[in-house]
C-alpha cells in the first residue's frame, strides 16, 4: 500500500515528495501511521483503494455519496460517513463548478408569456409528462458553442439536445425535434422554459402547440424556476466542461459522449434512488 511504502522509505526520500508521486496527502499519511497495525486500520487501506477504483471509473467527478453508492453495489459493506472520512483524508475529490459565461436569456418584446404552470414542482409519477428546456454555452477556441437541451423531469434523462455556434431557434427547435422523434409524448405533456426569445419565437411556439403540448414559463430572472435544467448545466460543466474545448468538433464528440453514454445510461442520481436515468426507466416499464 502507498503508505506502508512510504513508512518502509521515509529514510531515504522526504515524505512529502513520496506524497506527491503516490498521489497521497500528508495528513493522510499521518492520521495513517498511528493505527496503521491494527485490522480497522487494513480495512481502511483496502477501501481506500476500492475508492480510488470508483472515482476512476466516475471519471472522477463523484463526491462521496455516490461513490459510497457504487460501492453498495459491489456488495463493499460500508459506512456512508467512513467513505466521507477517507475520501477527505486521502484528497479525493471532484473538480469545483466551471466559470460563468454570457447571457443566454435574451426576451423578445412585446411577446406575451406563458404562465408559470410547473412552479417549481419538480416531481413527476410517470415519463413524457414534464419537460424541462433550457441552453447553454461551452468555451472553445473557435469561439462559443450552444447545447440546447430537454430533460425529462421523471427519470432527468436528456432527451433531446443540439449544439450550434448560434443561439437561435433553430437551436432549440432542433432539441424539440429529437426529444418528440424519441419519445412521442402524448397532449398530457408540460414543457416548460425560461422566457428567452428562442423559446417565445412563433416557430417554436407553433411547434408545441402542432402538439397540443401545454406551454410554461419561468418568471424573469427567477432561476429556481428551472432549476433542475439549471442543475444539469452545473454538472456538465464540472465534469465534462472543465477545460476550452480545441474546436467546436471536439467540444461536439465530448458532448455526445458525456449524454449518450455517461449521463444517460451510468450516471448515478441521488433522487432516483442512486440508479441512472436509463435504469430509473426501465425499473418503471419505461
Amino acid at each position: 500500500m502507498r503508505y506502508q511504502y512510504i513508512r518502509e522509505h521515509r529514510q531515504e526520500f522526504s515524505v512529502k515528495r513520496m506524497c506527491q508521486l503516490l498521489g497521497v496527502t500528508r495528513s493522510g499519511y499521518y492520521a495513517w501511521q498511528p493505527e496503521q497495525a491494527g485490522p480497522r486500520a487494513l480495512e481502511n487501506q483496502v477501501l481506500v483503494e476500492q475508492i480510488r477504483v470508483e472515482y476512476k471509473t466516475s471519471r472522477q467527478t463523484y463526491g462521496s455519496p455516490r461513490i459510497w453508492a457504487r460501492l453498495l453495489r459491489q456488495g463493499i459493506a460500508c459506512g456512508r460517513h467512513r467513505v466521507a472520512r477517507l475520501m477527505r483524508r486521502e484528497g479525493i475529490r471532484p473538480p469545483k463548478r466551471h466559470r460563468r459565461g454570457p447571457v443566454t436569456t435574451q426576451r423578445q418584446p412585446g411577446v406575451i408569456p406563458a404562465p408559470n404552470h410547473l412552479n417549481q414542482d419538480f416531481s413527476a409519477t410517470t415519463a413524457n409528462t414534464k419537460w424541462v428546456s433550457d441552453f447553454t454555452y461551452i468555451d472553445t477556441t473557435q469561439g462559443w458553442l450552444y447545447l440546447a437541451i430537454i430533460l425529462d423531469l421523471f427519470s432527468r434523462k436528456v432527451v433531446g439536445w443540439a449544439m450550434s455556434p448560434q443561439m437561435n431557434t433553430a437551436l432549440v427547435e432542433t432539441a424539440l425535434h429529437m426529444a418528440l422523434q424519441t419519445r412521442q409524448p402524448d397532449a398530457s405533456l408540460l414543457h416548460h422554459s425560461d422566457q428567452g426569445s428562442q423559446y417565445t419565437s412563433a416557430a417554436y411556439q407553433n411547434r408545441l402547440a402542432g402538439t397540443n403540448i401545454q406551454l410554461s414559463m419561468s418568471r424573469v430572472g427567477n432561476c429556481y424556476d428551472n432549476a433542475v435544467a439549471e442543475s444539469f448545466f452545473g454538472t456538465l460543466k464540472a465534469e465534462c466542461v472543465t477545460r476550452q474545448f480545441a474546436t467546436h468538433a471536439l467540444a461536439r464528440t465530448t458532448i455526445f459522449e458525456y449524454i449518450e453514454v455517461w449521463y444517460n445510461r451510468q450516471r448515478l442520481h441521488s433522487t432516483l434512488g442512486y440508479l441512472s436515468p436509463s435504469e430509473f426507466e426501465q425499473q418503471h416499464g419505461h
